[in-house]
C-alpha cells in the first residue's frame, strides 16, 4: 500500500502532528513514458511552513486534505520510460508519499556515487547552493573579516562557516543549545558561538567575542537580533538575508526602524535572495565545488535522521523547536 501525508489543518503558530493526516490507498500504476519512484528520503525544509498558510509567498499555499509535496530522493522501481531505468536513483520536487508516478518533470539522476545520495537533499542540494552563492556571491567575504551567522547549526548555517573559514575569516554562529555550539566550535571549526537560549545580553556577548566589529551577518532567522549586529558592524558590513524561521509561526518582527539610519551612516549593504536566483551555472559550481571540498576533508556534514513516513509531521515540526543539528531527512 502507499502511505501518503495531507495537511488536515492550517497551523496558527508552530505545527502540530494534529495539523497532518496520513491516508493510505494502492500503489499508483505507471502509463507509457512515466516511471515509478519508492521513496528513499524525504527533506524536510522551514519554506514549507509558509506553504501551509494562505499568505502569499513565492510557492503555491498546500491545500487542505491535499497531498504535500516537496523534495525527495527515490529509486525507480518501475519504468515505462527511455530516460529513466530500473534501479536508478532520481531526486526533485514530488509528493510526500512512498511510491510517486513521474514522467520525468522536475526530477533529475543522482549521478555521483561517491557520497550517499540524500545528500542531494542536503550538502549538494538546495541548502548547499543556497550557502555557498548566499555567502560568496552577495557576502563576498575577504580575509581576516567577522562573519556572524543566525541559526550557525542548520543545514545552511553549518556550511556557511566552514566556507567562510576556507576563505580566511573569523566565524561565530549564533545558535540554541550548548550541544549546537560544542559541534560548530570542536568538529566544525568555529572560531566561536553563542547560546542565545542562556546568554543573558546577546549583544555584550557578541561586543566580546568580535574584538574588530562585524564585517558580515549571514541571517537564517530574521528576527530582533538584526538591530544588534547592525550597531556592531563595521563600515561597508554586509548583511546577507537567507531566512525568516523566526517569523513563519505568526511572531511579529522586531526590526527598529531607526536602525536604518544606522546602515546609511555605515554604507551597510543589506541583500536578500532566493535560491532561484542562482539556477544554472551558479548551481552547478557550487555542487562542483562544495564536492570538491569533501572531498579534500575541508568540509563535514550531518544529516539528523528521523525514520518512518509515519513520523514525517514530527520531521517538520522539529525544525522549529531547535531538534536538528544539520540537515532534517525523513528516511522511508
Amino acid at each position: 500500500m502507499n502511505k501518503i501525508i495531507t495537511l488536515a489543518r492550517r497551523p496558527e503558530q508552530i505545527p502540530d502532528e494534529k495539523d497532518f493526516t496520513i491516508t493510505s490507498g494502492p500503489i499508483p500504476e505507471i502509463k507509457q513514458g512515466q516511471i515509478l519512484i519508492k521513496t528513499l528520503f524525504l527533506s524536510a525544509d522551514p519554506y514549507m511552513r509558509e506553504r501551509m498558510d494562505l499568505s502569499k509567498s513565492y510557492m503555491p499555499e498546500f491545500k487542505l486534505n491535499e497531498m504535500i509535496t516537496g523534495t525527495l530522493v527515490g529509486v525507480v522501481i518501475e519504468s515505462k520510460s527511455k530516460q529513466f531505468s530500473i534501479g536508478d536513483t532520481v531526486y526533485g520536487f514530488l509528493g510526500w508519499q512512498i511510491y510517486n508516478v513521474s514522467d520525468g518533470t522536475n526530477i533529475s539522476k543522482v549521478t555521483n556515487k561517491s557520497i550517499p545520495p540524500q545528500t542531494a537533499l542536503g550538502v549538494l542540494g538546495s541548502p548547499g547552493i543556497t550557502a555557498y552563492n548566499g555567502l560568496l556571491e552577495i557576502g563576498k567575504p575577504k580575509k581576516g573579516e567577522t562573519i556572524v551567522i543566525s541559526g550557525a547549526a542548520g543545514a545552511v548555517g553549518t556550511l556557511v562557516g566552514q566556507i567562510a573559514k576556507i576563505y580566511g575569516c573569523k566565524v561565530i554562529g549564533i545558535v540554541g543549545s550548548d550541544e549546537k555550539c560544542k559541534y560548530l566550535i570542536d568538529e566544525l571549526g568555529f572560531d566561536a558561538c553563542i547560546n542565545y537560549k542562556t546568554s543573558l545580553n546577546i549583544k555584550e556577548a557578541l561586543e566580546k567575542i568580535c574584538t574588530n566589529g562585524i564585517d558580515l551577518y549571514y541571517d537564517n532567522v530574521g528576527n530582533g537580533l538584526l538591530n544588534d549586529i547592525i550597531e556592531l558592524s563595521n563600515k561597508k558590513a554586509r548583511i546577507i538575508l537567507c531566512g525568516q524561521i523566526s517569523q513563519y509561526n505568526g511572531s511579529s518582527p522586531t526590526i527598529n526602524p531607526k536602525i536604518l539610519g544606522l546602515m546609511t551612516k555605515k554604507s551597510i549593504t543589506m541583500q536578500g535572495f532566493m535560491i532561484h536566483d542562482f539556477i544554472g551555472e551558479k548551481s552547478e559550481r557550487a555542487i562542483q565545488q562544495i564536492s570538491l571540498w569533501i572531498q579534500q576533508g575541508q568540509i563535514q556534514y550531518r544529516e539528523n535522521v528521523i525514520e518512518g513516513i509515519e513520523n514525517a509531521p514530527k520531521a517538520l515540526i522539529g525544525l522549529f523547536t531547535g531538534q536538528n543539528i544539520g540537515k532534517q531527512l525523513l528516511k522511508i
